[in-house]
């Protein structure tokens, strides 16, 4: 620093006690003061002059209504943005103001860089798929059909996660002998997309696999974010391989499954799709047999039938022959058919004619009121049977309850008799010898029971008389 002297006016030199500073001081001295006051900042604005340097640096304006600020995402945290930043997108900036020494300018430093009022990973999705689609990625043009009966099936996923289990569970269930093999690779997390696009190249490099399936369970946008990334939609487009994809659930749609040969809602869809089972197989194999076994024989009888009616003159004159009686034959038994004809004919009328005499409506009086009157006979003697069976039947269920109600158990208990059980619920006892003294026995009235205890038991001899 330059020491002023110790004039120091207004039009003249500083005063001695001054401080004079170069350019490069000032802007050495405000730079790091932002630094310090502004080291971690947000900022919402709209890009604008977007510029991008090989060096992979992006340099921009962030800009709003009233004004503009200079702005650079440095090449090491543009790796990790989940968009491309484009002009006129509103955007969320994180930084610290620094300044440009050499020009005095000040700019924020980006380290996070996402669209205001959308999320980071939405943004992104939407931009991939439009640029995919711009390409014809999606086009079903492009997609190609499955093998009838794949020989090797490659599995890019986890061999841990459960989509492979469903896979390999209902791939065995339809067609157990087929050859698999598994591609391993992370489904989920930083490195991920790298391992899954590596997986399908190393599959078509392996050569001999007839289909690709490339699979994991659902989740969230977040969790699924492997299969939204552009490199491995370009590994699917680029496999020589028909590609199904079935990631997540049914209702999970990633940009995999928009540009795969074929989507699959889940896992073991995918093992559906690829293979069919055995049964069809064989059904299908079974009925082209018989249609090429019944195509031949048909075939062949027409051979035969041209061979026997080219094989010489005489046979045609023979077949002539047979022409001729057959016609004649024809027109015999038609004339006989027309004489049958007309004699049927008179019978017929002479028929209708009869019934046309019965059916006047007297005779059809007469013989209604003869039906009614037969009708209602039969009811009355139907009416009398059935009261004189069911008199019968009440006579007898009156007879078999009076006999139940002498033969019931409460009948006896009526009369003064009672039922002694050893304890309550337990068994009927028949002698003294049955119980002990101080047992608890229940004994069942004909109205109510009674708990009771033993205190003494006497048997009663053959002889003795109760």
């Amino acid at each position: 620093m330059n020491r002023p002297s110790e004039e120091g006016h207004r039009g003249g030199p500083p005063p001695r006690d001054s401080l004079v500073l170069t350019v490069s001081e000032l802007n050495a001295t405000v730079r790091s003061l932002l630094e310090e006051a502004l080291s971690e900042i947000w900022v919402e604005g709209e890009i604008s002059n977007l510029r991008r340097y090989p060096s992979g640096h992006t340099y921009f304006t962030l800009k709003d209504e009233a004004a503009q600020v200079a702005a650079v995402l440095f090449r090491g945290n543009s790796l990790g943005l989940r968009f491309r930043p484009e002009d006129g997108q509103k955007v969320l900036v994180r930084g610290r103001v620094g300044l440009y020494e050499p020009r005095g300018s000040f700019q924020i430093i980006v380290d996070r860089l996402e669209p205001a009022g959308l999320g980071a990973l939405q943004a992104a999705l939407e931009q991939l798929q439009g640029r995919l689609r711009a390409e014809g990625l999606f086009e079903a043009g492009r997609k190609r059909p499955l093998p009838l009966l794949p020989r090797r099936i490659g599995v890019v996923t986890s061999p841990r996660g459960a989509a492979i289990r469903d896979f390999l569970r209902v791939l065995g269930r339809r067609f157990a002998n087929l050859d698999v093999i598994v591609a391993p690779a992370r489904v989920q997390g930083e490195g991920s997309a790298e391992e899954v696009a590596a997986a399908i190249r190393d599959l078509n490099r392996l050569g001999g696999v007839d289909v690709i399936v490339v699979t994991r369970g659902g989740g969230s946008l977040e969790d699924l974010w492997t299969f939204n990334e552009e490199i491995v939609a370009r590994a699917i487009a680029a496999s020589g391989v028909p590609v199904i994809s079935a990631i997540g659930h049914e209702i999970d749609v990633t940009i995999s499954d928009l540009v795969a040969d074929l989507r699959a809602p889940t896992p073991s869809a995918a093992a559906e799709m690829v293979v069919r089972s055995k049964r069809e197989l064989a059904d299908r194999i079974a009925a082209l047999h018989a249609r090429l076994a019944g195509s031949m024989r048909l075939r062949i009888a027409a051979a035969s039938a041209r061979l026997e009616m080219a094989g010489s003159d005489r046979a045609l004159a023979a077949l002539r022959g047979r022409l001729r009686d057959t016609m004649l034959r024809i027109d015999e038994l038609t004339a006989g058919i027309e004489g049958h004809l007309s004699r049927e004919v008179l019978q017929a009328r002479h028929r209708l004619d009869i019934l046309r005499h019965r059916m006047t409506p007297l005779r059809l009086a007469e013989r209604l009121a003869a039906r009614r009157a037969a009708g209602a006979a039969i009811g009355r003697r139907l009416q009398t049977a059935m009261l004189a069976r069911l008199r019968a039947s009440r006579d007898r269920a009156a007879g078999y309850g009076e006999r139940l109600t002498a033969l019931s158990p409460l009948a006896v208990l009526s009369r003064g008799y009672a039922i002694c059980q050893a304890a309550p619920g337990g068994a009927v006892v028949k002698e003294a010898s049955g119980v002990h003294r101080g047992d608890l026995i229940e004994i069942r009235l004909h109205r109510g029971r009674l708990d009771c205890e033993v205190k003494e038991v006497r048997n009663v001899t053959r002889d003795e008389k109760l």
